[in-house]
């Protein structure tokens, strides 16, 4: 049967045979699923850091230092899966926080999984030619000892006169330590998500094209 000229066309039809007449804007989102791999990224970059700095060559100022150019990246290369564009503000800098808080908070993991297993297995082992082994308990009193040597003035200064002060001492330091990690991987994930949004071409509304 023909239709009659005057008969309406079916609606999802004319939908999609006008596909220039939709805006080229997603639906908002605070985060994108496809950003969310670059948190898995990070954590793995994370580990990678703590691996080489922390256990293979254990200087921990890097490691500090390295959350910053950690944050950056990973929050910029969030939103380069994620594909956002100028303007889109939200997503891009949502995109950046939650990938950069996921490489802080692993990061400052395993500050605390390094820190701890040293802490509590130290046995006083010393080698010969710095005074031989080290007489004390295993754990916060040998720890103690290890600092006593080198930093008694230091420890006094801050209250510190047995293991179990040094202990609280200790930790707090460490604790901090790992907000600050978190603190800057997460920022710097943010200043990342900006740096590519300010890159981006501006979005059309493919609207004004048509």
């Amino acid at each position: 049967m023909t239709r009659a000229p005057w008969t309406a066309a079916d609606p999802s039809a004319a939908g999609h045979g006008s596909g220039a007449a939709s805006s080229s804007r997603r639906p908002f989102t605070l985060v994108d699923q496809a950003a969310l791999p670059a948190a898995f990224v990070g954590i793995g970059m994370a580990v990678t850091i703590g691996i080489s700095f922390l256990l293979v060559i254990p200087i921990e100022p890097i490691y500090w230092v390295l959350s910053v150019p950690a944050g950056l990246l990973i929050g910029y290369y969030a939103n380069t899966r994620a594909a956002r564009g100028r303007g889109e503000w939200l997503p891009i800098l949502g995109n950046g926080l939650v990938s950069g808080l996921a490489t802080g908070l692993t990061l400052a993991a395993l500050l605390l999984a390094v820190k701890g297993l040293f802490f509590f297995a130290d046995d006083g082992y010393r080698d010969a030619d710095a005074g031989g082994r080290i007489t004390c308990t295993t754990g916060a009193d040998c720890v103690y000892q290890r600092y006593a040597i080198k930093q008694s003035d230091e420890l006094r200064a801050n209250g510190v006169t047995d293991a179990a002060s040094f202990q609280t001492f200790y930790w707090s330091q460490q604790w901090q330590t790992a907000g600050t990690l978190v603190l800057a991987a997460t920022a710097f994930g943010v200043l990342g998500a900006v740096m590519y949004g300010a890159s981006r071409p501006a979005l059309r509304d493919a609207t004004a094209t048509v």
